[in-house]
């Protein structure tokens, strides 16, 4: 279906349906983020800020975490070139909402971020400005030294339309004072999903309910009930993007340690009243799990000194009791940089973007602490960026664990926001008590997704 139809029926309920993750929604990949324009424009201007002879670019992103470190090194492409960077940051929603505006007919901002769970309606409808030329001509620029899956993700019919920006990790963030306070053996890196359940369990009945163990989000998928599935051996998505084994054994191992943990944590109700990151700065959550986009909020809170970090758990599929291969997994990633087809100034967009993503770009933004790279092997400094707070886990679960890329099929959204409706697993994470209830919302789930990739 072609975006100028979806437009007449509604596309902006389709773009920003369940954004979850690198992932979206609030606190997922999308990082949050500002809820007003920055960089001295207006949010919903764009396209084409050559229009005026081309001596200004606009960039809209939605992360205001992220907006000093992404300006400096804009300011540095700003000296060779001569052409202003505005940039922009919109909250979350606001962001695709008026990006498909801009598509159905309005203006889209000269350059902006792309997310796996819009990329590939913007790239089927010739929205994206194509690189392949560009690319072809730029010694600077390798796509084989990029993480293959955010290479794959902004390609479509054989053409690439944003280049990789970054890509995330998966740790787990624990408060040392509460540990301490209640006399329990604080998280390391040794830590599988089983020592998760049982210190979380341990806080919430030692406090008497006062503060709980362990805080999920459960629709934030890539920072929660993802790895579970994965690190127990299934796939939410398989690897061709054809099918699904949510509804496998493996998955439904996984799943009901989810479950456990999540009998033992924070009520889902608490959750969404109030938030997993509110929850563990008010003291009132002991461990979340949480993606590397999210590290400066947590950094620059006032309680920071108790804050620490370990290793994502691992999944003891074999019970053996230590940490095999496959069983520490963590979901990755990964935004593109792209520009609109319609700009004035392509040229000096893919400059642009070309600066952001060449290797002195990727390492000045893992130095300034703002993302890891989308360039393989160049995020070591992104340990060191914080003073004070070791985020080394992040970089390490990459030689120590495994990595797996978020999953996604053409229409990912219609599937990812259905399978957490009543029905499915809306009703294990209000009751997970029963085991019944969670096997049956991996049945429920296995359908769900089978019958959306069909009508892709």
């Amino acid at each position: 279906m072609k975006l100028r139809k979806i437009a007449q029926i509604g596309v902006a309920a389709l773009l920003a349906l369940s954004m979850t993750a690198c992932g979206g929604g609030g606190a997922a990949s999308s990082g949050g983020g500002g809820t007003a324009a920055s960089g001295g424009g207006d949010a919903s201007s764009g396209g084409s800020g050559s229009a005026d002879g081309g001596d200004k670019i606009t960039v809209n992103i939605w992360d205001n975490n992220q907006l000093a470190g992404i300006q400096q090194i804009a300011d540095e492409w700003s000296k060779e070139s001569g052409i202003a960077v505005q940039i922009n940051v919109v909250d979350w929603d606001n962001y695709w909402t008026l990006l498909e505006a801009g598509a159905s007919g309005g203006q889209m901002p000269d350059v902006f971020w792309m997310h796996s769970n819009t990329a590939q309606m913007y790239m089927e409808n010739d929205l994206l400005l194509k690189l392949d030329d560009y690319i072809a001509k730029d010694d600077a620029i390798d796509l084989s030294n990029y993480y293959d899956g955010i290479v794959k993700l902004y390609s479509s019919n054989g053409s690439q339309y944003a280049l990789p920006k970054d890509h995330d990790t998966i740790a787990l963030l624990y408060n040392q004072k509460i540990f301490d306070q209640y006399g329990v053996e604080t998280p390391t890196d040794d830590w599988s999903y089983e020592n998760l359940r049982d210190a979380a369990a341990k806080i919430t009945e030692a406090s008497g309910g006062d503060v709980y163990g362990f805080a999920m989000n459960t629709s934030n998928n890539q920072d929660s009930w993802y790895n579970f599935i994965y690190a127990y051996g299934g796939q939410i998505v398989t690897d061709d993007h054809k099918g699904t084994t949510i509804g496998g054994p493996e998955s439904k191992a996984g799943m009901e340690m989810a479950r456990q943990v999540l009998e033992v944590s924070a009520p889902q109700s608490v959750v969404a009243e109030t938030g997993t990151d509110s929850l563990f700065q008010s003291g009132k959550v002991a461990m979340i799990m949480q993606g590397s986009w999210m590290i400066n909020a947590f950094y620059q809170a006032e309680n920071h000194a108790d804050y620490k970090w370990a290793m994502i758990p691992y999944g003891d599929k074999n019970g053996n009791g230590q940490c095999d291969d496959g069983e520490r997994m963590s979901c990755y990633n990964g935004l593109g940089w792209a520009a609109s087809a319609a700009t004035k100034n392509p040229d000096a967009c893919y400059s642009l973007i070309s600066h952001f993503c060449d290797e002195a770009g990727q390492k000045k933004q893992a130095e300034l602490g703002v993302t890891m790279g989308g360039m393989k092997g160049i995020s070591d400094s992104f340990s060191s960026a914080f003073e004070g707070m070791d985020v080394s886990p992040f970089v390490r679960v990459e030689t120590e664990g495994t990595l797996y890329f978020r999953p996604y099929t053409r229409n990912t959204t219609v599937w990812e926001d259905a399978i957490q409706q009543q029905g499915a697993f809306l009703d294990a994470w209000q009751n997970p008590t029963d085991p019944a209830i969670m096997s049956g919302a991996c049945d429920a789930a296995q359908k769900i997704i089978e019958d959306a990739i069909a009508n892709e």
